[in-house]
């Protein structure tokens, strides 16, 4: 890190993993607050968005504290925003679980709907399949990391747009392969736990760091 180490607010919208996330943070080398206050959520110099559960609630908690519209300034300045579990599969369009349909934030296009595998939850470690200009991923490419999850996009149809480089995506496959995580301007997310995955979790929030 820097003299000065890069300031993290995790989005406080009661979620149940905000905690976890920022002791993974500061392992990694920032300062963290856990908040969703608008002045602090625009002046840090990162933004992470977990989540567990159900996309509809989480969706409804994000609604409770504006969290949309938060994510969508600070991505419209160029800010970085990381969406970790439920909070990357808000990023997207929409997410049916269990015969709910509920609008996401719509950041990318795409669906988030149920995994075709014959065990659900993904629940465990996992490799993925990380392209090689991927910064998340630097180093750590051949490492697991942990998942807990019944639902995921399992495509990706966002080309990319003006000056924005091609986004970077990285696959996972349980029954199906679906989006592990994805690199896009100033907007990362990854379907797994970095908080949970150990050592290469924290590497891998601190290759996000060196982003901010």
């Amino acid at each position: 890190m820097s003299a000065v180490d890069p300031t993290v607010v995790v989005l406080d919208y009661g979620s149940g993993n905000v905690h976890s996330a920022a002791k993974a943070l500061e392992a990694a080398g920032a300062r963290v607050e856990v908040t969703a206050d608008r002045a602090k959520v625009g002046a840090a110099d990162g933004l992470v968005v977990p989540g567990v559960g159900a996309f509809a609630a989480v969706m409804a908690g994000l609604a409770a504290v504006r969290g949309g519209e938060l994510i969508e300034r600070r991505l419209a300045g160029g800010r970085p925003v990381l969406g970790i579990c439920v909070g990357m599969q808000v990023l997207f369009e929409r997410g049916i679980e269990r015969g709910t349909d509920t609008e996401g934030l719509g950041e990318w296009p795409g669906l988030v709907d149920e995994l075709d595998a014959p065990v659900l939850p993904h629940m465990g470690w996992n490799t993925v399949e990380a392209p090689d200009d991927s910064v998340l991923f630097e180093g750590i490419a051949d490492e697991r990391f942990y998942f807990v999850h019944s639902y995921a996009a399992r495509s990706w149809t966002l080309d990319p747009i003006g000056a924005f480089a091609h986004p970077k995506v990285t696959w996972a496959r349980h029954g199906d392969r679906f989006v592990a995580a994805a690199e896009n301007g100033p907007l990362s997310a990854t379907q797994f736990h970095p908080e949970k995955s150990g050592e290469p979790g924290i590497r891998l929030l601190g290759n996000w760091l060196t982003t901010l």
